[in-house]
């Protein structure tokens, strides 16, 4: 392998860790959102990803203002990624409040990685390999079967069961998908600026940062059970500090170093971490069917993490080219 090979391949390796890692912590939002009941899935949402989206924008605010000429250029991809960033956790929030924690993120994140193939192929013309395809079916099988799991439990409840109604589980849905989508939008946005030679952290910073100041005026009309007592406010510290701003540093990195497409598939790992979770500390039920979605969620991340003998010498064009490798 050459030189170039061995750094593009560390590079990409590295990154589908950091993209890994930022998926476990964002599989804890949906529990740590239950731990504050009194508190909307609006508020929870607009404090989340609004603050964490401030606090990136004002630890990397020196490199982005080195890099303010740039993102002038990129004006276009930065408004409609921070616009993004605004839309998606009022969606996500209010679908796991709506479907459940188990549906509602593995509709939202189970999306993502079809919506980003559609953007990169209509806009970068990106064509997508082999190893993506055979990752991303596992992966979208198992969190439909997840889905289907969490539904099969609600239409074998009868009334007065404590589950949630099918209308109430339709419109979770609903709103999944269009996190799903914005998601992928925020996701292509940051990948673009990227590209476009910003750092990972001026880009995250300027999308996430914009998309926060868009989520201020929802966190002023929603968040006053945030301060109603500790419990709250502690939860809703966690929900910024952990999962938004350490888990979308994290990924900003992995963006670095693999496509959009790539790193929302990576991240079905986080339905199966949030179902895992609502089952032990949540109390909700997964049958056996949901249990084996997550062993396919698995395989997904396995297809596309390990390499193989062939991506371990790599050609002169992978390393000329080391975004366009996938994580092979």
């Amino acid at each position: 392998m050459t030189r170039a090979g061995r750094e593009a391949s560390a590079g990409v390796g590295a990154g589908s860790l950091c993209i890994l890692l930022a998926s476990v912590l964002w599989g804890t939002t949906g529990t740590a959102a239950t731990l504050a009941p009194g508190v909307g899935p609006l508020a929870i949402g607009a404090l989340a990803m609004g603050m964490g989206g401030l606090l990136q924008a004002l630890v990397a605010a020196r490199r982005m203002s080195r890099q303010a000429s740039a993102l002038r250029a990129q004006r276009g991809a930065l408004l409609l990624g921070a616009l993004a960033v605004a839309v998606y956790p009022l969606a996500f929030y209010s679908s796991m409040r709506l479907a459940g924690v188990a549906a509602g993120t593995v509709v939202s994140i189970g999306s993502a990685p079809l919506a980003s193939a559609v953007i990169e192929r209509a806009v970068d013309g990106r064509r997508l390999t082999r190893r993506w395809m055979t990752g991303v079916a596992l992966g979208l099988s198992g969190t439909v079967l997840l889905c289907l799991a969490e539904a099969a439990e609600a239409a074998g409840a009868h009334d007065g069961s404590g589950l949630r109604p099918l209308g109430s589980t339709v419109l979770g849905v609903g709103l999944g998908l269009v996190a799903g989508v914005t998601y992928a939008l925020y996701s292509w946005a940051a990948h673009r600026l990227i590209s476009r030679g910003i750092t990972s952290g001026a880009a995250m910073g300027a999308v996430f940062g914009t998309g926060g100041l868009l989520l201020l005026p929802v966190l002023a009309l929603t968040g006053a059970p945030l301060v109603e007592s500790w419990s709250n406010a502690a939860v809703g510290a966690y929900m910024a500090l952990v999962p938004m701003f350490l888990g979308y540093v994290l990924f900003g990195w992995g963006l670095a170093h693999v496509p959009a497409s790539t790193a929302t598939t990576l991240t079905l790992l986080e339905p199966a971490v949030a179902a895992v979770l609502a089952v032990l500390v949540v109390g909700e039920r997964l049958p056996f069917l949901g249990w084996f979605g997550i062993v396919l969620v698995v395989g997904c991340l396995a297809v596309l993490t390990v390499r193989s003998r062939a991506a371990a010498t790599p050609g002169p064009t992978q390393a000329a080219e080391p975004e366009r490798v996938t994580t092979g």
